[in-house]
């Protein structure tokens, strides 16, 4: 895993930064602006996020309508992601690849910034999710990559998967919030503060207690 870098390093896509922000707005979901390279996990929050997830069942039949959303949504910011800039798109070219492709974050960036994309495929994983294909999946790793790190110019760790999923939550519903925080902030917590980093949690399609997908519950540490 890589460091989190801040946010006025060269680890910011800017293009990708801007297209989040026009995105976000397009949608109705403008905010006042956030210091991503201030946010950091709070250690007390992490644990209760990561406690409520490894409770959570597999499969919690009332997710369903937050999976739904969050699935449309997330196809809908693939393929701005992917789309051609003369029709609005950010023209990016992802390619899926059978092995993790970028050590570290600046990897990824130096990529991004000649619009191209690598996603390890969530079909060599070994951990298939219980709602989402793995077309689904590997898509919602392309714009979470895009939008949630290289727009925030956070990195991979605790702190930077915190940011991302800050960055991020600007670019969905309230509704699909629910599920795509079970994805990043869900999973990240159980990562770093369960697993400390040594295995990945099992995928679920469940939605936590609705506080942990408010973006206003972000810690903000020093500059």
């Amino acid at each position: 895993m890589s460091a989190s870098l801040p946010q006025d390093s060269q680890s910011l896509v800017s293009f990708v930064a801007a297209g989040a922000r026009r995105y976000a707005a397009r949608s109705g979901n403008a905010a006042p602006a956030v210091d991503y390279s201030r946010i950091r996990l709070d250690p007390r929050r992490g644990a209760a996020i990561a406690a409520a997830y490894l409770a959570a069942p597999t499969h919690q039949p009332g997710a369903r309508s937050a999976y739904a959303a969050f699935c449309a949504e997330t196809v809908r910011q693939f393929h701005f992601l992917v789309g051609r800039p003369a029709n609005g798109g950010l023209g990016v070219a992802v390619r899926i690849v059978d092995a993790d492709p970028y050590p570290d974050l600046e990897s990824m960036v130096a990529d991004l910034r000649e619009r191209r994309l690598k996603v390890f495929a969530s079909a060599a994983c070994g951990n298939p999710h219980p709602y989402l294909s793995d077309t689904e999946n590997d898509m919602f790793r392309a714009v979470h990559d895009a939008f949630g790190h290289a727009a925030s110019g956070r990195g991979f760790d605790a702190d930077g998967e915190e940011a991302a999923w800050r960055k991020h939550c600007t670019m969905y519903s309230e509704l699909a919030r629910r599920a795509m925080t079970t994805e990043t902030r869900g999973q990240s917590c159980v990562l770093f503060l369960h697993y400390r980093g040594s295995r990945f949690p099992e995928q679920k399609a469940v939605l936590l207690p609705r506080a942990f997908s408010d973006p206003r519950s972000v810690s903000l540490g020093l500059p």
